[in-house]
């Protein structure tokens, strides 16, 4: 049965750490026995998953398989297994198993005594959770998973936390995670009373008032959109991704955020008859994140950072295509349904694999020349050539370029939003404005990527590290070889996806009105998949042949220097940095960028060395909460004369404290009405 293989997962992750820690600290066993035994955890859980995705496990379009067990106060609870939730299981075990075969090599338990154990546990517990609240059936079981993934997240982004940024960058994330988890609590208290129960299962129309649902809808759009990194919810996200240690900040970007879209796909179907507006707002948010995201990546220096926008810019499209198929249960249009849930579940697997590979290769770049700093790095092809093919493509996947996988997602995308053409009205004016936004996200996405691989892997080494920087271990390397091969299948054969997609479609669209006698359209037929397919070969084709024509005449000319103005001996100085390369785009977006700019003094006729330094601040954290935390500190500086550190003023507060609660529980009511009746 799938779900116990699931079950068996789960608790194979969860224990995965617990080995380590009977072992000495310098042991490298107890790192290779957590490895192992989240490699088995990967192994059962995809089989699973992909058991349900393929039919074999037996499910009908739409089915479950359940179990329930018992849950103290409220009720039993149950978990339960379908092909949407199959789906996003299988980027959870995949990077659960390639994450720790990489830190293998990138996080080694006899160079990291004071942490590696700590690591591995909530590596394992972190896995564990995901899965939980993916299966989870009713509100509690879900709000489980949903919490041991956020505390373990927090503990895994803190794994340096002798480092102040680690700790600044933690204590970020958990009040963000946990003002999502009272927006939870709020989201499913309300459901409770709407509905008599706990159980996540889809109601009829009519049992919930227009009012309930659309506050139903808030609630999850808040709770879900934080977990997801949906601007201007993203505050948390770039310090987090920056600060974690590079196979962490590959799962919080390709899997922790994508349960916040679980989240808000399982939830919103759920509820009947969602009205228009819904899809507007989240295409709406969506295509503001997916254009400030990458506009805000363009502004950083910092490679990791520089990734976490883009990981900003990636979740506003996957809200763009769930907007779409929103605005297309409202509309009727089964087409846009299947086109827009089609995009954004495959650019959910998409996004977790090629992102997953970026900081992979982040963090290779950072293992060898001990620095994230763009302008110091250079080079760097020529010392890690795996590591620079790498990359490239995870870059090429992330613009949204053919022949890799974010072209196929992305095209869902496109597809949806132009049939929304034939529509006259504000539902599809709301949605035409899509494509453009999408298309300039996919614009500054190759300029930002072509800034950063120029910066890093061409030239010149800026520093002494980046000259000597080597290349990884082999553990590091297969765990990115896996999911480059990963981007180039589904790029290259996207038709062996529809029945996986059409498989992960069928619980979302069971519930869909369709006119008597008619069936939502199968994704084949909405995609000319083999033709892409074929295209995409012929480019790879094509392709070689240019670049096996070019090496040979490379081989057989004859080299000799360029004209250098002059120059007699070029040096790293002389090359673009990446703060020049980007400088006229941050400075036509600069109204919203406000970039802080350094510039050097010279003064006298031998003038010292001097640097230009340029800085973005994050949109809502250091222009709108930080600002807003000290006004409010300033507000209440009064309050502190009554923290003296005196154990009698402590004293003397909690007797007083006591004396109102006793007197709350005088019945003064009865008393005067007594008193009066006399």
């Amino acid at each position: 049965m799938a779900l116990n293989l699931i079950l068996i997962a789960i608790a194979l992750a969860a224990g995965s750490g617990l080995p380590g820690l009977a072992l000495p600290r310098a042991s490298l066993a107890g790192q290779r026995i957590a490895a192992g035994l989240m490699c088995l955890a990967a192994l059962a859980g995809l089989a699973g998953a992909l058991a349900v995705l393929t039919g074999l496990a037996g499910l009908a379009a739409g089915g479950l398989q359940a179990a329930a067990f018992p849950w103290p106060a409220m009720g039993n609870g149950f978990v339960g297994l379908d092909a949407l939730s199959a789906f996003f299981l299988v980027p959870v075990f995949l990077m659960g198993a390639l994450g720790s075969l990489y830190g293998l090599g990138y996080w080694p338990q006899d160079r990291h005594r004071r942490n590696a154990r700590k690591l591995q546990l909530f590596w394992g517990l972190l896995v564990a959770g995901m899965a939980l609240l993916v299966v989870g059936r009713q509100a509690m079981v879900f709000l489980l998973g949903w919490e041991v993934m956020a505390l373990t997240a927090f503990l895994l982004v803190t794994t340096e936390d002798h480092r102040e940024e680690s700790r600044r960058a933690g204590f970020i994330y958990l009040f963000a995670t946990h003002l999502g988890t009272l927006a939870l609590f709020a989201l499913f208290a309300l459901w409770r009373w709407g509905t008599g129960s706990y159980a996540l299962t889809p109601v009829s129309a009519g049992i919930l008032g227009p009012g309930l649902q659309s506050a139903l809808f808030l609630l999850a759009l808040v709770s879900f959109g934080l977990k997801a990194g949906m601007m201007p919810l993203h505050f948390w996200l770039p310090g987090a991704h920056a600060n974690a240690p590079s196979h962490v900040s590959a799962m919080l970007s390709g899997v922790v955020l994508k349960m916040g879209i679980y989240g808000l796909v399982r939830f919103l179907w759920l509820l009947p008859d969602p009205p228009g507006f819904w899809g507007g707002l989240i295409l709406t948010l969506g295509a503001a994140s997916g254009l400030l995201g990458v506009v805000f990546a363009i502004g950083q220096h910092d490679l990791k950072r520089l990734l976490a926008y883009h990981s900003v810019e990636n979740i506003g499209i996957i809200l763009m295509g769930l907007g779409l198929a929103l605005l297309g249960r409202t509309a009727g249009r089964p087409d846009w349904v299947v086109l827009g849930l089609a995009g954004c579940l495959l650019h959910v697997w998409n996004h977790s694999f090629f992102k997953s590979l970026l900081f992979f290769c982040a963090g290779s770049v950072d293992h060898a020349a001990h620095t994230r700093q763009l302008d110091q790095l250079g080079g760097l092809s020529k010392t890690m050539p795996w590591t620079a093919l790498m990359f490239l493509v995870g870059a090429v996947a992330i613009c949204g370029l053919p022949p890799l996988n974010g072209f196929v997602s992305e095209l869902f995308v496109y597809l949806g939003l132009f049939r929304t053409v034939t529509l006259a009205g504000e539902v599809a004016t709301a949605a035409m404005l899509g494509v453009p936004v999408l298309a300039m996200i996919g614009a500054l996405a190759v300029a930002c990527f072509v800034k950063v691989y120029g910066a890093a892997f061409l030239g010149e080494p800026r520093t002494p590290a980046a000259a000597k920087a080597h290349e990884s271990p082999l553990s590091m390397r297969a765990a990115m070889a896996v999911l480059a091969l990963l981007c180039a299948l589904i790029g290259l054969a996207p038709v062996l996806l529809v029945p996986l997609l059409d498989t992960a479609l069928a619980p979302l669209l069971a519930g869909l009105a369709l006119e008597p006698g008619t069936a939502a359209p199968g994704l084949g037929s909405l995609v000319p998949l083999g033709t892409i397919g074929v295209l995409a070969l012929a480019l790879v084709a094509a392709t070689a042949l240019l670049g096996l024509a070019a090496w040979r005449r490379a081989g057989s000319s004859r080299r000799a220097g360029t004209w250098d103005c002059g120059y007699a001996e070029p040096t790293s100085r002389m090359q673009y940095t990446a703060s020049s390369f980007a400088q006229m785009i941050v400075v036509m977006f600069g109204w919203v960028l406000r970039p802080h700019v350094q510039e050097p003094r010279v003064e006298g006729l031998f003038p010292l060395p001097a640097k230009t330094h340029s800085h973005v601040d994050e949109v809502v954290l250091d222009r709108m909460l930080v600002p807003l935390g000290r006004r409010v500190e300033r507000w209440f500086a009064w309050f502190h004369q009554f923290q003296q550190g005196l154990t009698q003023h402590y004293v003397l507060y909690i007797l007083i404290a006591v004396v109102l609660l006793l007197g709350s529980l005088i019945p003064v009511d009865g008393n005067l009405a007594h008193l009066f009746v006399r």
